[in-house]
């Protein structure tokens, strides 16, 4: 088979190379997958520079999650040949013809589902409705204020937020992308480039602040963020788009009665949650209702994945960049 490899770590641009290598066979549990479609996301980045939480032995495949049909078996997977699956690989694989899936982390697709959309899923819809349903335990009524709503985990909280009944601040740098951010149903809208976050947050709340912030981005942000949020707020902590990991006094947590909570979407599938598929037949019925849809920014060739790459290391795109074949 055909895949997007890179025999050492670094920048992409020098590393990644279309290669020829073996097709993996399918071990006890897992199923072999011939891709249709991949979603790029900000990981990939770092699994290819090497400074990712998971690492694949070299030479390694970049891509953690994509959708297709089942071409192998091993003797204990859920799946059977000629299944349409999405399935999620914490260090990468799915940037080649085929790739694997464990039973703990794929699941089926149903028709209604486009590939595109079914790429574009998982990740964001289950770090976004975990982080806001078993981490934050948001309430209807409350305040969320989502911090590179733009983005494909922002949008998915935006959408999420929205229907479990929170008043949704989105906050993003770009004018252009906070007009998406109306689109998706953001309540508010601050672009942090050109107005005083902490005092546009408190103005929309009366003064209240944020009781639920979303955090994919940390870096300079995080120190206006820790300053406008409500008595007995939940900060969670999702990423760290913005390069730098902040930190946050503990007098701070102690006055303001606050939660400083972390989300690790990936760490239920690797220790065999039943929640994400729960999650993700949530996920189906939702948009089989109309009520969400996965925002994708571009549609790609293969042969176009460095561009795709690019796109998402220059911050330049909105929801998602799915690459198809």
């Amino acid at each position: 088979m055909h895949a997007w490899q890179f025999e050492k770590y670094g920048n992409y641009k020098d590393v990644l190379h279309w290669v020829e290598r073996a097709a993996p066979t399918p071990s006890h549990d897992q199923a072999l997958v011939r891709t249709a479609a991949v979603s790029l996301n900000f990981p990939d980045l770092l699994i290819i520079q090497g400074m990712y939480q998971h690492k694949a032995p070299l030479p390694a495949v970049p891509g953690v999650e994509a959708v297709g049909i089942v071409e192998a078996v091993g003797p204990a997977s859920k799946f059977k040949i000629g299944d349409r699956v999405v399935g999620f690989s914490h260090s990468g694989g799915t940037l080649a013809d085929s790739f694997l899936v464990n039973n703990s982390s794929a699941w089926t697709v149903p028709t209604h589902v486009s590939d595109e959309q079914a790429a574009a899923l998982s990740v964001v819809y289950g770090t976004s409705y975990f982080a806001l349903e078993h981490r934050a335990q948001m309430r209807a009524g409350e305040t969320l204020l989502v911090l590179g709503a733009a983005g494909g985990v922002g949008l998915a909280a935006i959408q999420l937020g929205r229907l479990m009944g929170a008043n949704v601040i989105a906050c993003a740098g770009d004018s252009k992308k906070l007009d998406i951010c109306a689109q998706q149903g953001a309540h508010h809208l601050i672009n942090y480039k050109t107005e005083d976050l902490v005092a546009r947050v408190k103005a929309i709340t009366g003064g209240h602040g944020a009781d639920v912030v979303y955090d994919p981005v940390g870096g300079e942000i995080f120190d206006q963020v820790k300053r406008c949020v409500a008595w007995g707020s939940r900060l969670v902590v999702i990423g760290f788009a913005g390069g730098k990991i902040p930190s946050i006094e503990l007098n701070r947590i102690l006055l303001k009665n606050m939660s400083v909570i972390g989300l690790a979407w990936g760490q239920y599938l690797d220790r065999g949650s039943e929640l994400p598929g729960v999650a993700q037949a949530l996920f189906y019925d939702l948009i089989a209702r109309k009520q969400i849809d996965p925002v994708i920014y571009k549609v790609l060739p293969f042969a176009d994945t460095k561009e795709g790459l690019r796109l998402i290391e220059s911050r330049e795109v909105y929801g998602k960049v799915v690459i198809k074949r």
